[in-house]
């Protein structure tokens, strides 16, 4: 696991390609980050499936009740088939793009 922090930003990225491991690790040190937005990069699990991604539905809910964003990135699943509670992008570079336009949400008030 890999932390960087950018901004109001933390990138969390999965660097040994087990999910489920990473997934409780950011979940048992989510205090540390509950005051961040969060990109959770999953790009290095080549084999990461539509159910590893749901897996992420209890922190995302979470995260968002503090009034923060939680980006996954991975370009290994068929977006059309996530759930809309889940935010799903390819790129690193997206995910700072909706952290962004959420941010401006969150401003003026939506």
């Amino acid at each position: 696991m890999k932390v960087e922090q950018k901004g109001h930003t933390t990138i969390i990225k999965d660097t040994l390609g087990q999910t489920a491991e990473f997934l409780m690790k950011v979940t048992h040190e989510h205090n540390t980050y509950k005051n961040s937005n969060l990109i959770l990069d999953l790009t290095h699990d080549k084999n990461l499936s539509l159910e590893d991604v749901k897996s992420f539905t209890e922190l995302i809910k979470l995260h968002k009740k503090q009034k923060k964003s939680i980006v996954l990135v991975t370009d290994n699943v068929n977006f059309n088939a996530v759930p809309k509670s889940i935010i799903l992008v390819p790129t690193i570079l997206e995910a700072h793009d909706i952290i962004e336009m959420e941010e401006i949400e969150r401003d003026l008030g939506f």
